[in-house]
């Protein structure tokens, strides 16, 4: 089971009983993992302002330096109450930026974030935050729907398959340790998705005049098959590895899909109404800010549930400390 061991949670003040704040909290005492709970002020350009107008940003930016200390404080206490390893600390600068130094600076291990729908486009669901999270963050990113459940009905996994590529390998197992983990713990449903295509097969499927049809058919159902193989080793060779017995409790549901994966992968979490997607992303390891792919980036914007996205072993941040 995976386990965290320092927890980075971004405040939500206008919600003080969020749900993104009972997770964190309930994952890091299941862990016995440390919080750290953060606020941020964004700087003033005082050199822009002259005379009694640089004064007046000055104290209304240490006053909402205070205010913003003292609610947390008050959340601190309250969560520390129950024995809880509980930090609070007030960040100055850009949310996403001063999110990611952290994370390098204390080596958190996890994310946790109520996402920030803009009100004012109705098809974009995750904000610019989230984004810059998802695509620049080592650690996994955890962005909760406001709106979501306290118990995760469905989750579900997405990976994919590379057999020649080691990064994706781990990348894969990891994401079947955290849904895994997550299912356990909320006694949720289990999906894991594969979507695949045949190699060049909009070409073939247009040449058809020239291969016969049962020979196409033919080969669909063996990639089918060996696919499907494939994703049951994934899955249950992890839990054979690591001695993990869950697996066999949580008894998941596999799917092996032919078609593009954001359209699969995003038809699927909602046919299931999946309370939670975990996915990763493809990227390149070593290569700063070479993060979230096309395919990554298309489902993210056609779901609207909660998400827990995962970095690739290896993954290097653009943002230094």
């Amino acid at each position: 089971m995976k386990r965290f061991t320092k927890i980075l949670l971004i405040a939500d003040m206008d919600q003080k009983d969020s749900v993104s704040l009972q997770r964190a909290v309930a994952l890091a005492r299941n862990n016995r993992a440390s919080l750290t709970i953060v606020d941020f002020v964004e700087p003033i350009q005082v050199h822009s302002l002259k005379g009694r107008l640089a004064d007046a940003a000055r104290e209304l930016f240490e006053l909402t330096v205070g205010d913003k200390n003292a609610r947390l404080g008050e959340l601190r206490d309250s969560i520390a109450e129950s024995g809880l390893d509980v930090v609070a600390r007030v960040l100055t600068g850009k949310p996403f930026i001063e999110t990611i130094r952290l994370v390098l600076e204390a080596r958190h291990d996890l994310v946790i974030k109520t996402i920030e729908t803009p009100p004012s486009l109705k098809k974009v669901f995750f904000g610019s935050t989230d984004m810059h999270l998802m695509r620049k963050c080592p650690c996994p990113v955890w962005l909760v729907k406001p709106t979501d459940e306290h118990r995760y009905k469905r989750i579900l996994a997405a990976v994919d398959y590379s057999p020649e590529a080691d990064e994706k390998d781990a990348l894969n197992r990891q994401i079947i340790e955290l849904s895994t983990s997550l299912a356990l713990a909320e006694s949720s449903e289990l999906h894991v998705v594969h979507a695949w295509r045949l190699f060049a097969e909009n070409y073939v499927k247009s040449a058809r005049a020239t291969i016969p049809e049962a020979e196409f058919n033919a080969a669909i159902e063996n990639e089918t098959n060996e696919r499907t193989e494939w994703l049951k080793r994934v899955v249950y060779e992890y839990a054979a590895e690591t001695g993990e017995k869950a697996i066999d409790c949580i008894n998941p549901h596999l799917h092996v899909i032919n078609g593009a994966a954001d359209r699969v992968v995003a038809s699927l979490a909602a046919e299931l109404s999946a309370n939670l997607i975990v996915m990763g992303t493809i990227a390149r390891v070593g290569v700063p800010g070479f993060f979230i792919g096309n395919t990554a980036e298309s489902i993210l914007n056609q779901v609207e549930c909660s998400v827990l996205t995962v970095k690739p072993p290896g993954y290097i941040s653009p943002i230094a400390l």
